[in-house]
């Protein structure tokens, strides 16, 4: 995304309502002419990074998610761009710092819960303890991760993300 499409997701991000492309011009710090505006907000609606609504003869926009949904949907595509999904996440996940590593393991824990919570209510499950996942393709066979287990540790050790990280 570039310097001038932030700067537009920015001045969406800061109303309360759907702005047409006039007022995001008139709200944003640079001068650029209203078709540049509206360029970019054609450009931004493609990408799926805002919403319009019919505004008379024109559109009134606002953005699709929050700054923070916007980084998630970006590393998703880039993670699509590989065909090779799990050594993608292996490298990402060999890269994270200790507090990054951290946050994921309560994430992903929090998540198995979930599931197995939704399984139960569904009647469904398996007997696999909370928080274990099920393991599919070169994972379920113990290859391509640090020690065959396919997760983290269960004692919550580090050292069992992808990469050997310690």
């Amino acid at each position: 995304m570039g310097e001038l499409e932030a700067a537009v997701l920015a001045v969406l991000w800061a109303a309360d309502t759907p702005l047409t492309a006039r007022r995001v011009q008139d709200a944003l710090p640079m001068r650029l002419a209203r078709t540049t505006v509206a360029t970019l907000l054609a450009r931004l609606h493609d990408k799926g990074a805002v919403v319009r609504e019919r505004a008379g003869r024109g559109y009134a926009y606002a953005a699709a998610q929050d700054r923070q949904g916007l980084t998630a949907r970006r590393m998703h595509h880039e993670l699509d761009k590989d065909a090779d999904r799990e050594v993608v996440l292996a490298r990402f996940v060999s890269q994270l710092g200790p507090e990054d590593e951290r946050i994921l393991r309560i994430l992903l824990d929090a998540d198995a819960d979930a599931d197995a919570d939704a399984d139960a209510a569904r009647g469904g499950g398996d007997a696999r303890p909370c928080g274990e996942r099920e393991e599919t393709g070169a994972a379920a066979d113990g290859a391509g991760r640090g020690g065959g287990t396919g997760d983290a540790r269960q004692d919550g050790a580090p050292g069992a993300w992808p990469g050997g990280r310690e």
